[in-house]
């Protein structure tokens, strides 16, 4: 086997792969042979058929194994004798005319491949990362918000004879048309529709306002057009809405009875409840904000150009997500307030971080030994099966028969693991703040 670089230019590198017929053709007979001691064909003899007769049979399909077997021990050789890390699989590419030929064993293999490295990433000094951690205390008033929605919620509603009003459950069924004729998921039987609640398209609701039980109604609404169906976004459409049932809200009175009502033995144990939530809820923003601010340190520190096929691939499908939500919104850049060429700059350079912080996170945690153990990646998995009650068996067969989704589960673990590590590493100061400027949305 001769292996000679052709071309070297950025992170690309190209070679010109040899592999002699003789070398190939005693590759072949020695496959063969192994075969002829295993495989039975009437009129021989086991072990005993001529490895010219298997030729005939099986030489193509044996040459097909050898060439692929070449390949990969030549790329292997190209990649561990210049200790590269690939970016992304080798290209190879045969000579023009030569595949029959080397399948007949006529022809040398040769080929030229092509590949693209990951460039080399000298790792910052992790232990001068200042960060501020923000943190907030889960107040009473939080609390006490909190137990009221709780109670809007399970609050009883009592029949009523008198006309619908604002607050008040209104059971429905309906049928919409558009130019006289029902459109997919124009229509229901037995909803209940709090009045005020914007459960509906905006001004759905406003027309059941004095509505009573048994009355019915026709009236028109136009879909917004931001609507999550393109094919309603901003159409004009006719409801024919009767109403089954009117119900006032009732009293609610939040006790110890209440919280029985909820599974929870007493009103104090409901309010210890709630606030453990909101502390789960304020330790994931916290979270959030420092890994955030992490990864910009992350991104200052580590200037480099990334490989350019990652690039393209992460930006096509940050792009491709992008014209979706605008077509599926009915909207254009114009609307964005940018240009098509504008908003194309500011994904390229978000796709740019995105995979830079991705190998600077796979070489950290490369370099520190970080690993998703396989008691994680499991417990990852029964997680998402717990999410889909009654499906568990096919998520679980799911993930065990699908390599890239079982690594779309280990990719935010092993992110998560080497933002632990560095967090240790980091110099942080705590500041507390509120809860309002804890959730706060950070412009970029």
């Amino acid at each position: 086997m001769q292996v000679t670089e052709t071309a070297a230019a950025g992170l690309k590198r190209e070679f010109r792969v040899v592999v002699p017929a003789t070398d190939l053709e005693a590759k072949v007979n020695a496959r063969l042979d192994d075969l002829k001691g295993k495989v039975q064909l009437r009129g021989f003899r086991p072990g005993k058929v001529p490895v010219a007769h298997l030729k005939r049979l099986y030489g193509k399909s044996a040459m097909a194994e050898v060439i692929e077997d070449a390949v990969r021990e030549a790329n292997t050789k190209i990649v561990t004798d210049n200790g590269y890390k690939l970016a992304t699989e080798p290209k190879v590419v045969p000579d023009d005319g030569t595949v029959e030929g080397v399948i007949e064993g006529k022809a040398d293999l040769a080929y030229k491949v092509e590949i693209e490295i990951l460039p080399p990433i000298p790792l910052a000094d992790f232990k001068t990362i200042k960060l501020e951690r923000l943190t907030a205390e889960v107040t009473d008033p939080e609390i006490d918000e909190a137990l009221q929605r709780i109670a809007d919620a399970n609050r009883p509603f009592v029949a009523k004879t008198e006309a619908a009003e604002k607050g008040d459950r209104v059971t429905v069924s309906f049928q919409g048309t558009q130019d006289g004729k029902p459109f997919e998921g124009g229509s229901a039987e037995g909803v209940p529709i709090v009045l005020g609640s914007a459960q509906f398209i905006p001004g759905f609701e406003d027309h059941l306002i004095g509505i009573k039980a048994g009355e019915s109604r026709t009236f028109g609404i136009k879909f917004p057009d931001a609507y999550a169906a393109p094919a309603l976004a901003g159409k004009d459409a006719t409801f024919a809405v009767t109403a089954s049932a009117v119900e006032a809200p009732g009293a609610v009175t939040v006790n110890d009875d209440f919280a029985k009502t909820l599974g929870l033995e007493s009103l104090e144990k409901l309010r210890d409840g709630i606030k453990d939530r909101l502390q789960r809820e304020h330790a994931g923003a916290s979270r959030q904000k420092l890994k955030r601010a992490l990864l910009d340190q992350l991104d200052e520190r580590h200037k480099f150009e990334p490989p350019p096929s990652l690039l393209e691939q992460e930006f096509n499908t940050v792009w491709g997500t992008v014209e979706g939500d605008l077509k599926a919104q009915g909207r254009t850049f114009a609307d964005e307030g940018t240009t098509e060429e504008k908003a194309r700059e500011e994904y390229r350079a978000i796709a740019e971080r995105r995979v830079r912080l991705g190998l600077v996170i796979a070489e950290i945690g490369e370099k520190n030994n970080i690993k998703v153990t396989d008691e994680q990646l499991t417990a990852a998995v029964m997680e998402r099966a717990r999410q889909m009650p009654g499906q568990e068996q096919q998520v679980w067969d799911y993930y065990r028969n699908n390599p890239g989704a079982l690594a779309g589960l280990r990719a935010p673990i092993f992110e998560e693991k080497v933002v632990d590590f560095l967090v240790e590493l980091a110099e942080i100061t705590d500041k507390p703040v509120s809860r309002e400027e804890l959730f706060k949305e950070d412009e970029a």
